[in-house]
């Protein structure tokens, strides 16, 4: 019986020849990320752990995002405490004002995450880096502080879903598209604690944002991971953005796999989740009825790299938002901001009536920068759409790709391009 993907990578960390599902096993880490929100926790947690201090400085990244700039007070003092536990520590990879972005969008651009990598961090998203082919998952803030203090984490190692991707997406069709029509079809749950294992030729016509979006969202499924097979396209994305040596590893021809779906990526369409959970999926064209917006939001760690925005303006571009709505457009990192200036895409959208933010996850979790009131809906490119997930428990959010967020923007109402 052969071993999956996700599975060769934890019992090399685990330094064994072989795991099988179910099995427990502590593996050696990577990398262990913390932002302002989950950090302070695990810092108050690694106090009473008697360590003086971190396994490796090199190997752990702390990244102020959620609430960055500081909105209130107690922003204020979380980033407080994680600013001098990085001084005290000497931690390399450090990313504050002016140097920061949204976590999950900001390490692959800085190179801190390559194929074969086992990687734990404390937040949901930390699955972004299987896009990669690594093995990374979210973790709570204990098992952050764990993993500073150790360099190590225990696993229960995840039985495999399989998506076969064929076929060729239509010219609005992207990696959101894709992710929402397979949480439609497998449902929240469909992958509980399982690895989602993306295979197919139909992965050739996937850029690397597309791919990234993908993993991000397996969480939403359930997922403790999603990742990729490592080809050319993802060699070159891990050759531009660092220096890392990096290890392919590639599922056995006997590998078990739990379910195997089979998906056509040329008959996907523009695809929307409806409140309140991702499952809730239509596509557009299945809606029927004009459901009116007030905002639309483009950015965070699922659909706030280049390609995202540039999609978006080039459905904005020469047009106007229209007046009921409030546009907002978050590049995900300082450099993606630069790009996103220098391509002109930046007065794309502010001749178009958006507001362009600096880099923060910002309303994707109802922090700031587009908070919504009872009633409200908001058509937005984040990645939850939970009851009170963006503002008032009685305002609606309806995830989708950059182009229907940016069509529907432009129109008043939720639309594809």
């Amino acid at each position: 019986m052969g071993m999956t993907m996700t599975q060769k990578i934890l019992a090399d960390h685990a330094g064994l020849d072989k795991v099988e599902a179910g099995q427990l096993i502590e593996a050696k880490l990577d990398l262990v990320l913390g932002n302002d929100i989950t950090t302070p926790v695990a810092v108050n947690v690694m106090e009473g752990i008697n360590k003086k201090t971190v396994f490796d400085k090199d190997k752990i990244a702390l990244v102020m995002d959620h609430f960055i700039p500081n909105k209130d007070i107690k922003s204020a003092e979380n980033c407080k405490i994680c600013r001098e536990f990085a001084a005290k520590h000497e931690i390399t990879n450090y990313f504050d004002v002016g140097k920061m972005g949204i976590e999950h969008a900001l390490l692959p651009e800085s190179g801190l995450t390559v194929a074969g990598d086992c990687i734990i961090g404390a937040d949901s998203h930390t699955c972004t880096y299987g896009a990669l082919g690594a093995f990374s998952t979210g973790v709570g803030s204990t098992d952050m502080a764990a993993g500073m203090a150790t360099g190590k984490a225990w696993f229960k190692v995840p039985s495999a879903i399989r998506f076969n991707l064929t076929g060729k997406p239509g010219k609005w069709i992207s990696g959101k598209d894709v992710i929402l029509h397979i949480i439609g079809k497998i449902g929240v749950d469909g992958a509980l604690y399982r690895s989602m294992e993306f295979t197919g030729d139909g992965i050739q016509y996937l850029n690397m944002d597309d791919r990234f979006t993908i993993a991000n969202m397996a969480i939403e499924a359930g997922g403790k991971n999603g990742i990729f097979p490592v080809d050319d396209l993802a060699i070159e994305y891990m050759k531009a953005h660092g220096n890392r040596p990096y290890r392919i590893y590639e599922a056995d021809p006997d590998a078990v796999y739990d379910e195997v779906y089979e998906i056509d990526l040329s008959e996907l369409k523009p695809t929307v989740a409806f409140p309140h959970l991702p499952e809730n999926t239509k596509t557009v064209d299945e809606i029927g009825e004009k459901i009116g917006i007030e905002q639309a939001v483009i950015g965070s760690c699922t659909n706030g790299r280049i390609s995202d925005l540039r999609v978006a303006a080039e459905i904005i571009r020469g047009k106007k938002i229209a007046d009921n709505v409030r546009c907002i457009v978050i590049p995900a990192t300082q450099k993606i901001y630069l790009k996103a200036l220098e391509e002109g895409l930046i007065k794309d959208f502010i001749e178009a009536g958006a507001i362009v933010s600096t880099p923060t996850c910002g309303p994707c979790l109802g922090g700031y920068m587009g908070i919504l009131a009872a009633g409200e809906r908001c058509i937005s490119t984040t990645n939850r759409n939970f009851v009170g997930r963006m503002g008032h428990t009685e305002s609606e959010i309806y995830l989708s790709s950059p182009a229907v967020a940016a069509a529907s923007a432009v129109a008043g109402y939720i639309t594809a391009p």
